[in-house]
Formats: structure tokens, C-alpha cells, sequence
């Protein structure tokens, strides 16, 4: 399977920068996840790799090949780059059977009977539609028809295949399912994966890396375990995760070595950094995720229950504390009186401080 390169790839439009100096390495066999809120460049990038927009700026390589630069007019056409393409409408032929919208692309590649048979069913099977082969597609579910678009698409057996946002038409409960079914079709097809997404529940749990973007310019590109324990900055961290992180402002107070003293919460709090401390602001913001935050009947920081959300396998608190709002994730079925007393601890080694400037991360411990 190829490697894709993105070199300096930049797309205006007018003096509008929709991408800006993106730089990204998808590895062979990849299932990376474009995310982003809407209008940050997440679907022009995934369109720029297709070919089906050309950038201003740049460089594009796939599996060796330079399919785009600007350098030297270099520009294959999207038929050329052996790539699919599942949009978020499925757009299947209504006309059509299961059976002939799958068959569709290969008899206009020239394929002889015996072997699109042999690929419909192969494919058919795969997906687990084979029941459906002799309806049309108003006779399918949303995600019957999901599948007959993806088997569509796999049927040439393209090296790259790239999904503008294809679960956003199927209700919660079919969109988990296929979320599931899409992982496991990427293990069995060996393909690379190209998926745009603005949920980040979806790139969280599909991706092998995540490239986070904002206003056109690459914010983070990481695993997504990384990207959600190790944001890079203010942005990241605020986008990756639900319930969001936890942001309280905080004054240093004194720096000795890799322990910082911080004024936050109306108490002076100990932060002993993993690694050496950069130059520190006075004022800084401490990110803490929801369940590193502990609710204890003991010691720690007396805070007042807001409110609270119970799931079942977990419980979402809101917790006044001083002059703040924090919220604290508690696993179990456990609920909490409103109004009722608490007192808040912090666990591992997770914590983060952010410059409220910048939004930059300077530095990562536990408190």
C-alpha cells in the first residue's frame, strides 16, 4: 500500500488560506482522520490528495509517485491515482440493484464477467449483503446502503480510500455499529484510510494517527491517545475529548527544580513537572481531564455538587469549588445529591500547564 506525502500543500481561494502550509506523512496501511470544526480545511485536503481539487502551493507524492506540484505543473488526474472516494451521500444508482451499482465501475474498466462476478461476491461477502443483491437501493436500510457504497468503491481494488464523512446520515446507534464494521474492514481490505470527520469521538476510535486542524493550519498530527493525554496546545486539548477538559486558571507562586507552586482554586496546590520547566508565565491555565479529577468524603478541596449527570457506567459531576466550575467523571453508577459536600482530589501523572497566551503546552505532571 503507499505512503502519501503532503510537502508545503497550500490552497487559497481568493486571499482566503482554506489550507496553509500543511506538511503530513501517511504511512502505508493508515487509517488517519481529518478533524476539525467545520470550515478548517479538513475536506479540501482530503480533496487535494484525490485530485479533485488542485492545490496553489506544493507537493504531493502517493506510493512514490508525485502526483501534484506546483514547481512543475505536475498535476494526475484523480482517475489516474488509483484512489476511491465514499461521499457522505451515497450516491447510488436508484435504478440499479445492489448487484449492478457494485458491478457499475468494473464494467467500465473492462473487467470480463467472470471476474466482476467473482469481485461482487467476494466483496458481497465481506460486507455481509449478500441477501441484498437483487434489490434497489430504496429497498435498503441507511446502512445497507452504506455498504453497498463502500463495496462500490472497494471493487477496483483502489490503493487509497478516502471518506468525506460517511456516517454523519445514520442515527446513533447504526453509527457506532459501523464505526466497528470500519475498523474491521480496514484490517481486512489492507488499505490506506483517508477519513474526514468534525466528531471527535469518531477519529478517537477509528484512527491509527489524527490530523487536528483549525482555520486551514495543522494543529497536531498524533495517535489519539497522544493527541487527547498530550495536547499540544489550548486548542487540541479543548477539542479532544468529552466531557472537555478541565481549564483553571492558576498563578506561579515559586519554581524550584521541576516543582511548581500555584495559587488555583482558592488553595496553593504543589505541580511537579515530569521535565525540566521552560521559562513560566505568571499566570497560567492547568488543564485536567474530568476523570483524573477524584471526589473524596476525606481530604482535599472542599467544592460544592452543581449538578450531576448519571449514565450508568459512569457519572458526570459539576462541582463549585472557590470561584470555579469544574467537572469530574466518576465511574460506576454512582449519583451525588446536588448541593451536597465533596472534596476534590487529583490523580496521575496527566496534569497540564498552558500558557494563556500562546495556548502552547509548557509542560506536563501531577498535582
Amino acid at each position: 500500500m503507499p505512503e502519501i506525502i503532503l510537502r508545503h500543500v497550500t490552497k487559497r481561494f481568493g486571499k482566503t488560506a482554506a489550507v496553509d502550509d500543511l506538511n503530513m506523512v501517511i504511512e502505508d496501511n493508515a487509517f488517519i482522520t481529518l478533524l476539525g470544526p467545520s470550515g478548517c480545511g479538513k475536506t479540501t485536503t482530503l480533496r487535494m490528495i484525490a485530485g479533485l481539487e488542485t492545490p496553489t502551493e506544493g507537493e504531493i507524492w502517493i506510493g512514490g509517485e508525485k502526483v501534484f506540484s506546483s514547481q512543475d505543473n505536475t498535476n494526475v488526474p484523480p482517475n489516474k491515482r488509483d484512489v476511491g472516494f465514499l461521499f457522505q451521500n451515497y450516491a447510488l444508482w436508484p435504478h440499479m440493484t445492489v448487484r449492478q451499482n457494485i458491478a457499475f465501475g468494473l464494467e467500465n474498466l473492462k473487467w470480463d464477467k467472470a471476474r466482476i462476478a467473482a469481485r461482487v461476491e467476494e466483496l458481497t461477502k465481506m460486507l455481509k449483503i449478500q441477501e441484498y443483491l437483487e434489490r434497489y437501493p430504496s429497498e435498503l436500510s441507511g446502512g445497507q446502503q452504506q455498504r453497498v457504497a463502500i463495496a462500490r468503491t472497494l471493487a477496483p481494488g483502489p490503493k487509497v480510500l478516502f471518506m468525506d464523512e460517511p456516517l454523519s446520515n445514520l442515527d446513533a446507534k447504526l453509527r457506532t455499529e459501523m464505526r466497528a464494521e470500519l475498523k474491521r474492514l480496514h484490517v481486512d481490505t489492507d488499505s490506506t484510510f483517508v477519513y474526514v470527520t468534525h466528531d471527535q469521538l469518531e477519529a478517537m476510535t477509528l484512527s491509527s494517527k489524527v490530523c487536528l486542524m483549525e482555520k486551514g493550519v495543522l494543529q497536531q498530527y498524533a495517535p489519539p491517545l497522544t493527541m487527547y493525554l498530550e495536547p499540544e496546545n489550548l486548542f487540541v486539548a479543548d477539542f479532544m475529548g468529552s466531557p472537555t477538559m478541565n481549564f483553571i486558571p492558576g498563578r506561579v507562586a515559586a519554581v524550584e527544580g521541576k516543582k511548581v507552586a500555584l495559587h488555583m482554586l482558592g488553595a496553593q496546590l504543589s505541580f511537579q513537572a515530569r521535565e525540566a520547566l521552560p521559562s513560566l508565565p505568571q499566570e497560567v491555565v492547568v488543564g485536567v481531564r474530568p476523570e483524573f479529577i477524584t471526589l473524596n468524603q476525606g481530604g482535599g478541596l472542599p467544592g460544592k455538587v452543581y449538578s450531576t449527570l448519571p449514565a450508568g457506567m459512569e457519572t458526570t459531576v459539576r462541582v463549585s469549588v472557590a470561584d470555579s466550575m469544574v467537572t469530574s467523571v466518576v465511574f460506576g453508577g454512582i449519583d451525588y445529591p446536588v448541593d451536597s459536600p465533596v472534596n476534590l482530589g487529583f490523580t496521575g501523572e496527566n496534569m497540564l500547564l498552558f500558557d494563556p497566551q500562546s495556548g502552547k503546552r509548557l509542560a506536563m505532571g501531577s498535582l
